[in-house]
């Protein structure tokens, strides 16, 4: 979780991201956002994130992201 929430505050660290439940629903995450987050969550946990994957419940928290990421690696 601690590397999502480094990744995360390296694109905005003006967002509370331990509070914040809707990243996606509220448009705080745009489009480019999201894909630059994938990027770096592929490139730091060596996971590869399908076009499936990307639904705004995966990521309107951190812990979304976190759980995503945590079942990827699981069924990789």
């Amino acid at each position: 979780m601690d590397k999502v929430m480094e990744i995360l505050m390296n694109m905005d660290d003006s967002i509370d991201y331990e509070k914040e439940q809707a990243l996606i629903d509220d448009h705080i995450l745009d489009s480019f956002g999201v894909i630059t987050l994938v990027s770096d969550l592929e490139e730091a946990f060596d996971i590869s994130i399908e076009a499936g994957e990307m639904i705004p419940e995966n990521f309107n928290s951190a812990q979304a992201i976190w759980n995503m990421v945590r079942r990827l690696q699981e069924n990789s």
